[in-house]
């Protein structure tokens, strides 16, 4: 393809990822508004499945995405997810508005729901734009372009509480008698219709370049009864579900029979969801690991940095908010430079072990915090840790592309996805467990403010040691990902060793 001097090209990227835009914005918007969502609706007791029935989706139909990106024309792939998006947000928008509905009950049940429908739309959202990149530019020039998706998530966890919070307060005065949170998925439907404008106007078919076999939907169903199980039970409140809980304990029994068996028809399938034997590549292999090291890493600065700032520093609730700002801002420039370095010099991986170090060096900063700390200091070492997460995000699915036949590229590439999301959600999970202990053993109930805020600190620094451990690991992981000349033009060849 042509690179951007061709308008069909400058239009299709700016609809994937306007379209990138909406579902990555759609993970943060939601968060704020929802303690006015709970009182509009009645459904305090069910507050975590609006967030946890999106992810569930979101994770596990990625690499479903990905298989059907090899199998049908991108812009059909990207048309459905996006249609499904705005519906899933359309139908959000009116949750409870006619009262009870059969078969699916009050408003907040008409809403997880919904979030359901949007979290398989939004699943293609994630899924496609490192797909379609890859069509439309050769790997040798592709940093600079898969660069602006490492943007587009920092800018919008940046937008996202900010719009959200705006929304909720004041968006009661947009239509009269329609509650503001109620635009925060609404206001999905304009943007979403001017990518879906881009995409039918003028993005191209990008046919498959592999031969149309039918989709395995044995294997499809078989690696959804894995997968969400397993995020379900890493979503659970450990306080009223603990690890030894039988619903635990069924989750995980129910995750491992689905996904061995997944492996097992995987292996003998004419047309598998994922071809395992990817695996056998070095470079897919070990970039997916080390994303899955590093997926674990990043959501955990994410979610626990706020807390600390809360918790420790002292300050307010939307100080901590704006606090995320320079780790958003880091992700963007990292992203941003090392894409563009890339595509100018052609070799990836040593901004890949550069990003990491900065980001190590960051993790162990916060890990020596004290419970004192100034937090200018804080939002400082947020801004390196942003900085060195920013290269990850466009030259990890470089490197697996680069290293796959391009008949292939839709579910290596959405597998590199996947397993950053995944290890997100085992990340976090296992952090709120290091949370739970430090808490319970240096901090009894009716301990005063000023022990448990030592206790918040210590198991803080726990936390962020634990991150530093894991970009160690990926790390080192990263340092043996054969490197491979970058490709200058497409074909259905992948590249070998040097």
């Amino acid at each position: 393809m042509p690179g951007l001097r061709d308008p069909a090209v400058r239009y299709t990227l700016l609809g994937v990822l306007i379209a990138l835009f909406l579902g990555a914005l759609d993970q943060t918007i939601v968060a704020t508004a929802l303690p006015r969502i709970v009182d509009d609706l009645a459904g305090v007791e069910r507050y975590s499945w609006v967030a946890t029935v999106y992810l569930l989706a979101s994770t596990a139909m990625v690499p479903i995405y990905g298989k059907l990106a090899d199998m049908i024309a991108r812009r059909t792939v990207q048309l459905w997810a996006v249609s499904l998006f705005l519906v899933g947000s359309f139908l959000c928008g009116i949750a409870g508005l006619f009262g009870p509905l059969p078969l699916v009950g009050d408003g907040m049940n008409q809403l997880i729901l919904f979030r359901a429908i949007q979290g398989i739309g939004g699943a293609g959202l994630f899924a496609l734009p490192f797909i379609v990149i890859a069509d439309l530019f050769p790997p040798a020039e592709r940093g600079r372009y898969q660069g602006l998706v490492g943007a587009v998530f920092g800018i919008s966890s940046v937008l996202g509480p900010l719009v959200g919070g705006l929304l909720a307060d004041h968006g009661d005065a947009l239509v009269p008698g329609v509650a503001g949170w109620r635009w925060v998925f609404l206001v999905n439907l304009p943007i979403g219709l001017t990518a879906m404008s881009f995409i039918v106007r003028r993005m191209p078919l990008l046919p498959p370049l592999g031969p149309r076999r039918p989709l395995d939907l044995g294997s499809a169903a078989l690696l959804l009864v894995g997968l969400v199980p397993l995020v379900l039970l890493l979503q659970l409140d450990r306080r009223s579900i603990p690890w030894d809980d039988p619903v635990t304990l069924g989750l995980a029994a129910a995750s491992v029979v689905g996904l061995v068996t997944f492996v097992r028809r995987s292996l003998v399938s004419e047309n598998p969801i994922l071809n395992l034997d990817l695996f056998r590549n070095p470079v897919f292999s070990r970039s997916v690991g080390a994303l899955f090291l590093l997926g674990a890493a990043f959501l955990g600065l994410i979610v626990f940095l706020p807390l600390f700032i809360v918790n420790v520093v002292g300050v307010s609730s939307t100080s901590a908010g704006i606090s995320l700002i320079p780790l958003s801002l880091g992700v963007v420039a990292g992203a941003t430079v090392a894409g563009q370095w890339v595509s100018r010099i052609g070799h990836y991986r040593r901004f890949m072990l550069g990003g990491g170090l900065l980001l190590f060096a960051g993790a162990l900063l916060l890990a020596s915090m004290p419970a004192d700390i100034a937090y200018g200091r804080v939002v400082m070492y947020m801004l390196l840790c942003g900085i060195g997460v920013g290269p990850t995000l466009p030259l990890y699915p470089l490197a697996v592309q680069n290293s796959v036949d391009v008949r292939e590229i839709g579910q290596a590439t959405s597998a590199s996805q996947f397993f950053r999301q995944i290890g997100g959600a085992v990340g976090a999970a296992a952090m709120g467990a290091i949370l739970g202990a430090t808490l319970a053993a240096a901090a009894p109930e009716s301990a005063p403010p000023e022990i448990l805020r030592e206790a918040f600190a210590l198991a803080m620094r726990r936390i962020f040691l634990g991150v530093s451990i894991l970009v160690a690991c990926a790390w080192i992981v990263t340092l043996f990902i054969p490197e491979l000349p970058l490709r200058r033009a497409q074909d259905r060849s992948a590249p070998t060793p040097e």
